[in-house]
């Protein structure tokens, strides 16, 4: 058809013109010219391609050893196990190495450099070493070669511990009749694991294999047996999470051959060969079949059954198949030698497209690894210049210290919502739980929010401040109440029943708020501990923001730990100061001679409680009843029973006035007033600083005996009756009463001496005296002990071996990069 529109023009041209004169036929010597020219072009071409192969093998193998992530065109062999790739990386290869015996694709992945080197009549293969760009000795027999990647897989996987690797092992083919061409084969997809592997094989092999094959740069070659059905495949799913168009995607239906038989009509011939829509218009798969003898055959034998299967194959399609085949349409993707010729020069299109991109990455690299020898010269200069060393590392001090101060003033720099904690981030991180003896959850405002620095210790105080004011006063014992309250009313005086509420208040503010106070010191030193890393972030921050030219103290290892531990100390001597300031505060509220439980403010503020204290005051037998449960009925019992005792009976005379003096009912009894005498809730004078005064032993005795004279028959009415019917209140008397000291004393931590305590504790001292603190402990030594934060044991031949490798890896980097330069002249 093409002809004869050539031709239509032509003929379509009336007799009356004169038609054109014939060319004239090239002489032979202008033949052989042009001949020679296009062999050339031809060879120049060839030389071209041959030379971005090797730059790109060349730079492979330097991101193989060096662990560099360079987007380098490759070919990423995927499928299932018993797909075929084996057979078809030996067809590539030219020749038979007995691959498929050590099941090498099922757990190491193998990269194959091809290089196609008409001087090689034998295949010559070099392993690159591990860990290194270098490739060893030169390997001929097919036995070594397998033994080798069956060594090298074993020990590697015994080493890390694992099923399966992604670390690749490298081999480099050259060979006259192998393409210029790098796959990378990888391990075959399986549905269960083999015996003595873990149950988690498959998954790890799948996921190994999708991370390799994602990369844009790569091209996917997926192999597929001809036997399985399009709707039915099972792997066609995972090919479409890595390449969901198919845009660097080519598929092989492998052992093509096995279906021959079942084609009788064109159409199903077609139909198949189609894809029947399964993977779109416009993919096209390549049908393969591969020799099925594995007896032992030369090389030369190896090509020829491959070359006379693709023979077969087609014949087949024309001669045995009803109207044959649409051979136009798919015809060139038929056969092992057209997948061949497509793979050579979609890689080859590949290379030339991406080496710009190639080239600019080499430079950034190259740029980089001179970064980082200047780095690594820079340390070794300065192991031998302490005294440069000591201005840069206090400088690097200085520095933390002005943002840990910018921190505790209020910073969003770094962002919050990722450096900060809320309150119960705050609880687990630093290990130190729920505030104890609190049994009911503290959220403090803002608790949700992330923060650090002063915002984090302010909401620290507020959480305290919400736990103590959630505590009330512990239920005490009525063993605990009995021993105090008998104990004060034995040493006589009018006020025993407040002194005990007194001193079971103190008790309690000392065993109970003791725990808070220490528990909110911890938690505001971690919170002072976790500004630290901070302080490291908004410092490197701004040194990358504004281009400063400073001493890097990112590698000193040793001196960073340094600082660290340092800072650590300073916070948690803090802490211990706290402790100790607060505590000291604690004492002074809860000591006997602190006037808070003694104010008129307080007394008159308890109301009926404090009238039903005082008539318990008043009363002379105080040991005469039982605090105890039963303690009520039976006083009640033993009411009209006359006492054993006629003494109790006889009236008091002025003879035995002492002697009553030392009766059991009158050793207990709370001091009473006189009424001649002016009285207050205790019963007693105090003084104006609030103490209170009961004037002295002798005084309460001449109070005490003149009572006795006036009432003694009234007291003793009441010690007997009204006492014992009372005597079951006293207890819930007194445990009211000792809450109320309680809450007084808490009140007066809480809200004057301990947040101010904790604040000029912690808070000061990180403003004012961190640096200077920091300062002595780091850079006041000898500089030899200076030395040893900066110069470890074997540091100095550390330094020398990573400047060694930089340069060998420099060195290959600037090879590849001359190279591509002049690839790149010749686009």
């Amino acid at each position: 058809m093409a002809a004869s529109a050539l031709s239509s023009p032509a003929a379509g041209r009336t007799p009356n013109h004169k038609s054109a004169a014939p060319s004239p036929s090239p002489s032979p010597s202008t033949r052989r010219a042009a001949a020679d020219a296009a062999t050339a072009a031809a060879a120049a071409a060839a030389a071209d391609s041959k030379a971005r192969f090797e730059a790109y093998n060349r730079l492979q193998a330097a991101a193989v050893a060096f662990g560099e992530k360079l987007p380098i065109p490759e070919i990423v062999a995927i499928g299932g196990q018993s797909d075929g790739k084996s057979s078809l990386l030996e067809a590539l290869l030219g020749f038979r190495f007995n691959v498929r015996e050590v099941e090498m694709g099922t757990r190491r992945p193998l990269v194959l450099q091809m290089v196609h080197d008409p001087t090689a009549l034998e295949p010559r293969c070099r392993f690159q070493e591990e860990d290194s760009e270098e490739y060893g000795n030169p390997m001929v027999l097919a036995t070594a070669i397998a033994d080798l990647i069956k060594q090298r897989t074993e020990s590697h996987l015994r080493k890390i511990q694992a099923a399966v690797s992604s670390k690749p092992i490298v081999m480099r083919a050259e060979y006259a009749h192998c393409p210029n061409l790098t796959i990378i084969d990888t391990p075959g997809f399986v549905l269960k694991s083999k015996r003595g592997e873990p149950e988690s094989t498959p998954g790890e092999i799948r996921s190994m294999v999708k991370s390799l094959a994602s990369p844009p740069h790569r091209l996917v070659l997926f192999l597929q047996q001809s036997s399985v059905e399009w709707c039915s495949s099972v792997w066609l799913d995972t090919l479409r999470e890595i390449d969901p168009t198919f845009r660097r995607t080519m598929i092989v239906i492998s052992k093509f051959d096995n279906r021959l038989k079942e084609f009788t009509e064109r159409w199903e011939v077609d139909s198949f060969l189609s894809a029947s829509g399964y993977l779109g218009d416009n993919i096209h798969p390549f049908f393969v079949a591969l020799p099925k003898d594995r007896g032992t055959i030369s090389n030369e034998e190896f090509r020829r059954q491959i070359c006379q299967v693709d023979i077969d194959v087609l014949r087949h399609l024309r001669d045995a198949v009803k109207g044959g085949f649409n051979e136009e349409k798919y015809g060139p993707y038929i056969g092992f030698s057209c997948l061949r010729k497509y793979l050579e020069s979609e890689l080859q299109k590949r290379y030339k497209e991406a080496a710009p991109a190639t080239l600019a990455l080499l430079e950034q690299r190259c740029s980089e690894v001179s970064m980082d020898l200047t780095r690594l010269d820079s340390k070794l200069q300065a192991t031998s210049d302490v005294s440069q060393l000591r201005r840069s590392a206090m400088l690097h001090a200085a520095s933390i210290c002005t943002h840990l101060r910018a921190l505790l003033d209020g910073a969003a720099d770094p962002a919050p919502e990722i450096w900060g904690k809320t309150t119960d981030e705050e609880q687990m991180h630093s290990g130190i739980g729920s505030w104890p003896g609190i049994n009911m959850p503290v959220k403090p405002a803002n608790s949700t929010l992330k923060l650090y620095g002063g915002a984090a210790f302010e909401r620290v105080l507020h959480e305290f401040r919400c736990a103590t004011y959630s505590m009330e006063c512990p239920q005490v014992s009525r063993e605990k109440v009995a021993n105090i309250l008998l104990a004060h009313a034995g040493r006589g005086g009018s006020s025993g029943l407040t002194d005990a509420a007194a001193e079971i208040a103190r008790a309690a503010a000392r065993s109970w708020l003791a725990p808070l106070i220490d528990t909110a010191c911890d938690r505001l030193a971690f919170v002072l501990q976790s500004l630290f890393d901070l302080a490291m972030e908004r410092n490197r921050n701004k040194n990358s923001q504004y281009h400063q030219n400073v001493e890097d103290m990112d590698g000193y290892v040793g001196f960073l730990a340094a600082l660290r531990c340092s800072y650590y100390k300073f916070v948690k001597e803090l802490s211990k100061q706290c402790k100790q300031i607060v505590r000291h505060h604690l004492d002074s509220v809860t000591s006997p001679y602190s006037h808070i439980c003694y104010e008129n403010d307080f007394l008159s503020g308890i109301g009926s409680i404090g009238n039903s204290m005082n008539r318990f005051n008043h009363f002379p037998g105080v040991a005469s009843f039982d605090l105890s449960d039963s303690g009520s009925a039976l006083e009640e019992a033993q009411e009209n029973v006359p006492p054993n005792d006629q003494q109790h009976m006889t009236p008091a005379t002025k003879g035995n006035e002492s002697k009553e003096v030392l009766r059991e009912s009158q050793l207990t009894v709370p001091e009473t007033p006189s009424p001649d005498l002016p009285t207050d809730l205790h019963g007693g004078k105090k003084k104006d600083n609030g103490i209170p005064n009961d004037g002295g032993p002798r005084k309460r005795h001449a109070r005490m005996a003149a009572y006795t004279n006036k009432n003694h028959h009234n007291n003793s009415i009441i010690g007997a009756d009204d006492m014992g019917s009372k005597s079951g209140s006293s207890y819930s008397t007194i445990c009211a009463i000792s809450a109320q000291y309680f809450a007084k004393m808490r009140e007066i931590l809480i809200e004057r001496n301990v947040p101010s305590a904790l604040n000029s504790g912690f808070l000061t001292p990180c403003r004012e005296r961190l640096f200077l603190a920091l300062g002595f402990e780091l850079f006041a030594v000898n500089d030899e002990k200076f030395m040893d934060m900066f110069v470890a044991p074997g540091a100095v031949d550390a330094i020398q071996n990573e400047r060694q490798s930089l340069l060998k890896r420099q060195k290959i980097l600037l090879s590849c990069l001359n190279e591509f330069k002049n690839i790149s002249r010749t686009l």
